[in-house]
């Protein structure tokens, strides 16, 4: 019997049942079925699991087929991270390196780069309430992010081409979806910047901070991605050895989060 009562010669629920009860289009939970998605989004994984009513271990292999970590807990960003690119932020130190998800979000840091950037999530940042950190969001929204970020029109062009190339490779991400929608409402300058229209992968950065306990701190990022995990990005910021910067990085992962 399916949903309303109605018999069916079949058992099980119908792709537009579970594309109803999942939150996912029938042509994408067709595709994921057909073999040609093969890189479901930890959201999209999680509500199909709950859709599909799996227990914890089919949850759990659903999630390991799709690349993902179902081990930690369902509340801590890091889940959604990929295992390799995990593994590589936990031995970057003494860099600095933060996992991103393809909305921007910061799902995992290691002691430096929380240390970099614990000045945007401070009274008044775009931190959201389960004080998970969104650098789009900071670049529009954070009252000190001009005086932060000291090349804050490149990084504002960098980080909108790389979210335009993975809204376009990943159009269920309903986190880009929202983001792009809040602040295009009422955010001074978003729209504007949004409606370049250009795109490009996000391969190499370079980035100069001002922090308010160390001063001016300049790296050179690497970018890391996985297959398995589109739009995912780990960039590793490295300073000049014996720099300044150096110092100043070093400082910063002793004092912990100022």
């Amino acid at each position: 019997m399916g949903p309303g009562g109605r018999h069916r010669r079949v058992e099980g629920l119908r792709r537009e049942e579970v594309s109803v009860l999942s939150q996912v289009s029938v042509d994408y939970y067709s595709r994921l079925e057909q073999g040609r998605e093969r890189h479901p989004s930890p959201r999209i994984a999680e509500a199909l699991a709950k859709a599909l009513r799996l227990d914890q271990d089919t949850r759990n292999h659903l999630f390991r087929l799709a690349g993902l970590d179902p081990g930690l807990r369902p509340d801590d960003p890091r889940r959604h991270v990929h295992p390799e690119l995990l593994r590589l932020l936990e031995r970057s130190h003494p860099s600095a390196a933060y996992a991103l998800s393809p909305s921007f979000d910061v799902l995992a840091a290691n002691a430096e780069a929380r240390a970099l950037l614990s000045p945007l999530r401070r009274v008044g940042g775009p931190a959201g309430a389960d004080g998970q950190l969104n650098l789009i969001r900071a670049l529009f929204t954070h009252p000190q992010a001009r005086s932060y970020y000291a090349q804050w029109p490149l990084a504002v062009t960098a980080s909108l081409h790389t979210l335009r190339l993975n809204a376009a490779r990943l159009p269920e991400d309903i986190e880009i979806a929202d983001l792009v929608a809040d602040l295009s409402t009422g955010t001074a300058g978003f729209a504007t910047a949004w409606q370049d229209g250009s795109a490009a992968s996000l391969e190499h950065a370079y980035g100069t901070v001002v922090h308010p306990a160390a001063g001016r701190v300049a790296l050179t990022y690497r970018v890391l991605g996985v297959p398995a995990a589109p739009g995912q990005h780990l960039l590793i910021g490295t300073p000049a050895p014996g720099s300044r910067s150096a110092e100043a990085l070093v400082y910063l992962a002793a004092m912990g989060e100022q």
